[in-house]
């Protein structure tokens, strides 16, 4: 296995008598789109000031390219951060905002590529406080991409933003991906993280509850079969349950044949479903069994 460019073992954070992060371990390998997910106070935010270098555990050991995270000086030039809010100054331009981010993280670029990356060419001599919201979040990301990263912090990094701008945030990160950026990814909206994550951790209470694909994850619960029966139905072929709304719920881990069982029963029994789907289960489901 490659050496992991983050790794984090045993860490531990307190505030007072709040234990926010327990024990947690956790590797980022080379190259990867690790999700870390959670529900809100889970830790996320405190783990990720850690490995970024902002906040001092009070045990446990990180890592980030073989390093502290705490010695700017090797790991801060390697890495982005985008964070929910960079609070940049309001009397800046974006050109200058870019520039001033590049300096103070040691890391080499032109502003005008990564401004065009982001589709924010045409507001280079705006101040900052002239920018709309999403234009904001544009520039955020700017200034994270800066100088090619090797390491990329995203932490919701499509909040605001319309659908072509996060279409062009993703199609950036992919780029990205290809040349070889390790990224980490904190966000809310889960199918992003389920259509673009190698791996995923999800966090509760301070603890790693569950790491792995997203195809490890949902194969740990069943999939459903969702439809409506006309009255007087002859009984199923399978076990169901009956939902709030009326409709008729298969749980089942295999859903391929339980799907064939039950059309061909339909057809023998001149039965019409309505509203049939049928899925896999998704990580919005796997999220929601953190409490149980």
């Amino acid at each position: 296995m490659p050496t992991p460019v983050i790794a984090v073992e045993k860490l531990n954070l307190r505030y007072g008598d709040f234990h926010a992060v327990r024990d947690l371990s956790f590797e980022v390998r080379p190259g990867e789109l690790y999700a870390l997910l959670g529900t809100n106070g889970a830790g996320k935010t405190s783990t990720l000031e850690i490995v970024e270098g902002h906040r001092t555990p009070t045990s446990g050991a990180v890592r980030v390219f073989g390093h502290s995270p705490r010695d700017r000086a090797a790991v801060r030039p390697r890495m982005g951060i985008m964070l929910q809010e960079s609070g940049f100054s309001p009397d800046l331009t974006v050109a200058e905002s870019v520039r001033l981010i590049g300096a103070l993280t040691r890391r080499d670029d032109d502003a005008g590529r990564v401004l065009d990356i982001v589709g924010l060419t045409r507001k280079a001599d705006t101040v900052v406080a002239q920018l709309s919201g999403g234009e904001k979040r544009r520039l955020d990301f700017a200034t994270a991409v800066y100088g090619n990263p090797e390491l990329l912090f995203l932490d919701e990094p499509t909040t605001g933003l319309d659908i072509q701008s996060r279409d062009a945030l993703w199609e950036a990160v992919d780029r990205l991906r290809e040349n070889g950026t390790t990224i980490v990814l904190t966000t809310h909206y889960l199918e992003e993280a389920q259509q673009r994550a190698d791996r995923i951790g999800l966090m509760h209470r301070g603890v790693l509850h569950r790491e792995g694909t997203v195809g490890e994850l949902t194969r740990s619960l069943p999939s459903h079969i969702r439809f409506r029966l006309p009255a007087a139905s002859p009984a199923l072929p399978l076990p169901s349950a009956a939902a709030g709304d009326g409709t008729v719920v298969v749980e089942t881990f295999t859903l391929q044949k339980d799907l064939h069982l039950l059309l061909g029963w339909a057809h023998d029994h001149a039965v019409e479903f309505e509203d049939l789907s049928a899925g896999a289960t998704g990580l919005d489901d796997v999220f929601r069994t953190l409490d149980r």
